[in-house]
């Protein structure tokens, strides 16, 4: 058995690991963020369940950390006080970013863990199946349901030979993004194995499984072995490791191999994560801002890197550089050994241990800026300047660039720098609450702000509206529901956070939708990757939406609209695609016959003479239940009440 399979045959609880089959599995561990948190928590607490059913739940506030409204501190003082009531650990405010506090205290190998963030697989970097859910499917988890999923095919990246100098962990998972593309990992799970993985530390291994996503895989997952061990005993958690890996004579469906000893430095140009091409070949551009932290890049390795590179130097007058630590661990660390003083006589700027830069909270690039970043995403207006041109980088090569103000290949600066492991840790864990050990006298507070859930009715079998806005392929959950400062404070709120649907595509879509009572939204291939937050669902359910057609779907985006009660609906063939127009009139015929008997749906263009098209459901016998209800909370609502 491949690794993959042994931790899933150990959790499941329906179906067979049968690649493109549905499955279920139980769930160790839950995640959120604030950003998707405070809605998974409003869905828990509509189960009417008392405690949390898992092993461990994690509430972290790190997206939105500045509070600079009231909504985002209401939002922390609900998430604070609901974690308590209901059993879950909270990490406030300033000690760090989820998937990076989450693997030095919480991740544990041969777990399931599932996550409200789309960057969940990062724990995968320590042997445990991490995956990115929307917060529903958290919420569901933590009642203790099963997570249900379509069985992914397992690929075997098989690294062999020795990574040459400056070469990264990061330019391995760039390199496969060039290889692969963002919708190159749909339905599949990466396993990292072959001696090549020898040469990577757990934070490296982090980075790989973390831009995981950005193939638009499921999870990606190293195995547990010594490396893994080692981590583990410095961060004094070394009772929880065991070693797990793939027998000898594993099956994969695919089998990559990468040669380390030919990698280069690589970079992902303007917008998108797969647009990769090597350092070199973009040398010389001129950069006005380098940012370097975020989940991918932001361990006591990384800032150790770019500490020992800027060492004893200055950045040019007119570089603004930042640094976010991705803990406040490790910001203590680099505090203790000097790291940090290296860095702020460097002339950067240390943020706060927490998003920030990566979900454009903060250091917005100027008008048409360029701006490098150790980051995993550079979709259009992402960063919050819709014409900055933003590259992805390693931190070495982020370091070499603000050295000198022009994209740089780290290998310019000569003998590569050399980190020593951080040895045994001084825990802390007193930005870490507990659950409430009396939970019954814990009193849940909920600002103004925060809204009851908006629901779905059930699904009717004939479904007409207009078509309010057709997308080409690749349209992110960035570019649904945009992340920023203006738009999160608003994330307990769906009529208040629904104004911004689509704002950068088209301003006037919320208005347009509200006139036109709802309709439809036609999208190209890979509609939806990106960031799991389910708003991106929530905001159109909210605003009439009744389907979404499409060439093909990422997969937490196709659960989100599943579990909301819209339809995500996939054009039979390709033709289809081309003949609808935005503004057309569209009919949906026998919806309610079609999902329940597992055939195509028949729809109608009015404005074109009643043209005729097929478009394919996909849906599995559940998942046509959930819709047909008008979401997942209904459908749990009419199991319980079956059952009673």
């Amino acid at each position: 058995m491949n690794l993959v399979d042994k931790i899933l045959k150990a959790h499941l609880l329906s179906g067979e690991l049968k690649t493109g089959t549905e499955i279920g599995i139980s769930v160790d561990q839950t995640l959120t963020q604030d950003a998707t948190g405070t809605m998974a928590y409003l869905q828990f607490e509509a189960m009417g369940i008392p405690k949390v059913r898992t092993k461990v739940s994690v509430s972290y506030v790190d997206h939105n950390t500045l509070q600079t409204s009231v909504e985002n501190t209401d939002d922390h003082l609900y998430l604070q006080t609901v974690a308590r009531k209901y059993g879950i650990y909270y990490s406030k405010p300033g000690n760090g970013i989820c998937h990076q506090v989450h693997l030095e205290r919480f991740a544990v190998p041969g777990q399931i863990m599932l996550g409200s963030d789309s960057h969940t697989p990062t724990c995968g970097g320590m042997g445990m199946i991490a995956i990115g859910a929307g917060g529903l499917n958290v919420a569901m988890a933590m009642a203790g349901a099963p997570f249900f999923m379509t069985m992914p095919e397992v690929v075997l990246v098989r690294l062999v030979g020795v990574p040459g100098p400056w070469v990264a962990a990061k330019d391995v998972i760039l390199t496969l993004l060039q290889k692969l593309s963002v919708k190159g990992g749909t339905g599949k799970i990466f396993e990292y194995g072959g001696p090549g993985i020898k040469s990577f530390e757990v934070p490296d291994r982090s980075t790989m499984t973390n831009m995981g996503a950005e193939l638009g895989a499921t999870t990606s997952i190293f195995p547990s072995d010594e490396i893994v061990r080692k981590y583990m005993k410095h961060q004094r958690r070394e009772k929880d490791w065991i070693g797990l890996g793939p027998d000898e004579d594993a099956r994969y469906g695919e089998e990559i191999v990468l040669d380390l000893g030919g990698l280069e430095p690589m970079i992902a140009r303007p917008s998108s994560p797969d647009n990769v091409c090597r350092v070199k070949d973009v040398s010389g551009t001129k950069v006005h801002q380098v940012c370097i932290g975020s989940c991918t890049n932001s361990s006591f390795r990384d800032l150790m890197t770019v500490a020992t590179i800027l060492k004893g130097k200055r950045v040019p007058s007119g570089m603004s550089l930042t640094i976010s630590p991705g803990s406040r661990q490790v910001l203590e660390l680099i505090g203790r050994n000097g790291a940090l003083e290296d860095l702020i006589e460097s002339g950067a700027r240390v943020l706060e241990p927490a998003c920030g830069p990566c979900i454009g909270m903060g250091q917005v690039p100027p008008s048409g800026g360029v701006s490098l970043r150790t980051f995993n995403r550079n979709f259009r207006g992402r960063c919050g300047t819709l014409d900055a041109e933003v590259y992805l980088a390693s931190a070495e090569t982020a370091a070499a660039t603000a050295l000198t103000g022009l994209i740089t290949d780290p290998r310019e600066l000569g003998k590569p720098v050399k980190i020593r492991s951080t040895g045994m840790i001084a825990i802390d864990d007193s930005f870490i609450t507990p659950p409430a050990e009396e939970p019954e006298k814990v009193e849940v507070i909920k600002g103004p702000n925060i809204k009851e859930l908006p629901r779905k009715e059930r699904l009717v079998d004939s479904i007409e509206g207009e078509v309010l806005l057709k997308l080409e392929d690749n349209i992110s959950t960035d570019h649904i529901l945009p992340a920023g400062n203006q738009v999160l404070r608003y994330r307990s709120n769906i009529p208040a956070i629904s104004r911004f649907t689509f704002m950068y595509e088209d301003k006037d879509f919320a208005k347009r939708a509200g006139e036109k009572k709802g309709g439809f939204i036609i999208g190209g291939s890979n509609y939806g990757q990106g960031s799991s937050r389910e708003h991106a669902a929530l905001a159109p359910m909210y605003l009439g939406i009744k389907a979404v057609i499409a060439k093909s779907f990422a997969r937490i985006h196709r659960n989100n609209l599943i579990n909301t009660g819209i339809l995500p609906l996939v054009f039979a063939d390709g033709s289809g695609y081309d003949l609808i127009d935005k503004g057309d009139r569209l009919r949906l015929q026998d919806v309610r016959a079609a999902l329940a008997e597992n055939r195509p749906i028949t729809v109608l263009d009015v404005t074109k003479d009643d043209r005729e098209f097929k478009v394919e459901h996909g849906c599995t016998e559940r998942e046509a239940q959930i819709v047909l209800a008008g979401g997942l909370l209904n459908y749990q609502s009419q199991k319980m009440a079956g059952a009673q």
